[in-house]
């Protein structure tokens, strides 16, 4: 006993000092060691089990966040290298993917749109045509948030970093702040632009930044998915989403403040503020404008998206709209570009060494005794409410969305299908808690709504976006032949 007490003592000052941090990270590469020094699973190789135990450290440093993601991802090449389990060239085969330098190019679009104030005057003129009642104000909102939604690939950017602080002010201007008085009417938009701005991420492939994760998923499965092909299936769903959500939301979590006489006023002078439509915002309008039209029908042309993408970025610097140092000091681009393709490359082998492979043989058994629709539909459910489990889409896209593809085709669900919805599901349930997406955490810390509303009106919502993408959703796959 007594010899004891010392090593006891050591160990909890040890994890008192020890930087929270640091502890994550040994938590994390516990995990990852862990698995390294089991057997491997009948049916994976050596080298198949090693890439899934790299895997492992990843997705639970994506989940704790010991340090920045794309050093958490770079890490894991690194180690694979080291090993000799892939070759240089193998490891970082992930930047080589068109749709990494897509997701970077749509981050300097949304740089556009931030530099020029062209956000900002869309909202601003949108409100001002709202009428006078908070509802209208609300779709005001949501609805210039859905014409910009493809050009702004990250949530956060777009809800957080624009939308965000035109809620937070008009709430404010309406004598609406957090405490007593939180519930005039911050409450409800704060809600209604949250739960809305996910739907938004899941309609366009350019919608969320890990959507073209997805579609590069997908391609281990012979699934190739268009922009066009994204938007085309869930824009009937997502509308019909968006159309119901601020009118039930007005129902369930009520404004006081139902008229805004005067909100019209307020968005004139702030547009008068602004100035007029300046050169670089027309530029921008028309860069836009030529990159949606190519994303849609840029495969009659033979024209790949990244290259448009690619293009319109270059526009902007030849037009000086965007300065190349700019370009360079966008961190969240690189950064993004960093760990996505890093995570491309994890999942491509786990699939080349066969680990997905021995996953659906395993799954497979189990999901043949129902129809496909009604398995899909309990498949789906389940990937959408363990978003529960999750502080990112990014980190749930990694783990999860490979297995229950895996799982719904097995079940005889059309992969096209189930890679649409997973899709969708993926930008969806982030809605769900005050930590699911990046946004999140920025409404929830204003202050206008509480742990517990937050929590009941996510779940609410959840089942109101699933029943319309099982009922509309259904009939409008089926109307397009995506059913099979």
């Amino acid at each position: 006993m007594q010899a004891s007490a010392p090593k006891s003592n050591l160990r909890s000052t040890f994890l008192q000092k020890c930087p929270p941090s640091l502890l994550k990270f040994l938590f994390c590469a516990g995990i990852g060691f862990g698995i390294w020094m089991t057997p491997p699973v009948a049916g994976i190789s050596l080298a198949g089990w090693r890439v899934f135990a790299v895997f492992a450290f990843t997705l639970a440093g994506m989940i704790l966040k010991p340090m920045p993601l794309g050093s958490i991802t770079l890490m894991s090449l690194i180690i694979l290298i080291v090993t000799k389990v892939l070759t240089f060239q193998e490891a970082f085969s992930g930047f080589s993917q068109p749709v990494v330098w897509l997701i970077a190019a749509a981050f300097f679009i949304a740089r556009g749109f931030i530099k020029t104030g062209l956000g900002l005057r869309l909202s601003y003129k949108v409100m001002s045509l709202a009428g006078k009642s908070t509802l209208g104000l609300a779709y005001s909102l949501v609805f210039t948030e859905f014409l910009i939604g493809p050009a702004i690939p990250s949530v956060t950017a777009r809800s957080g970093g624009i939308f965000f602080p035109i809620v937070e002010s008009l709430s404010k201007a309406f004598g609406s702040h957090p405490g007593e008085s939180r519930k005039k009417i911050g409450a409800y938009l704060m809600q209604t632009v949250f739960q809305c701005s996910a739907v938004i991420s899941g309609i366009s492939l350019t919608g969320m930044s890990g959507n073209p994760m997805l579609k590069t998923l997908a391609l281990g499965f012979g699934v190739d998915i268009s922009w066009s092909m994204w938007i085309l299936a869930a824009i009937v769903p997502g509308l019909v989403c968006i159309l119901v959500i601020p009118y039930v939301m007005y129902k369930l979590y009520p404004p006081e403040v139902k008229r805004t006489e005067g909100m019209d006023k307020v968005a004139k002078q702030k547009l008068k503020e602004l100035g007029p439509i300046s050169n670089r915002e027309i530029g921008l309008t028309a860069v836009f404008g030529f990159m949606i039209f190519f994303w849609c029908f840029g495969s009659f042309f033979g024209i790949n998206s990244t290259v448009v993408a690619l293009i319109g970025v270059l526009a902007l610097v030849a037009s000086n709209i965007l300065t190349w140092p700019e370009l360079m000091s966008e961190k969240g681009a690189w950064d993004t570009l960093i760990w996505f393709a890093s995570l491309i490359t994890l999942a491509t082998f786990l699939k080349n060494f066969g680990v997905t492979g021995v996953f659906s043989d395993f799954l497979g058994g189990y999901v043949h005794s129902t129809h496909w629709q009604l398995s899909f539909i309990m498949i789906a459910t389940v990937y959408y409410y363990s978003h529960y489990l999750f502080a990112s889409n990014i980190a749930h896209i990694t783990s999860m969305f490979v297995p229950f593809l895996v799982l719904a085709i097995a079940a005889g669900t059309p992969p096209l299908l189930a890679s649409l919805v997973f899709g969708s599901f993926s930008c969806m349930f982030g809605s769900l808690t005050t930590y699911g997406c990046g946004p999140a955490p920025i409404y929830f810390g204003a202050g206008y709504v509480t742990t517990k509303e937050w929590f009941s009106l996510g779940f609410v919502f959840s089942v109101i976006n699933l029943f319309i993408w099982f009922t509309v959703g259904f009939a409008w796959w089926h109307f397009l032949g995506l059913t099979g």
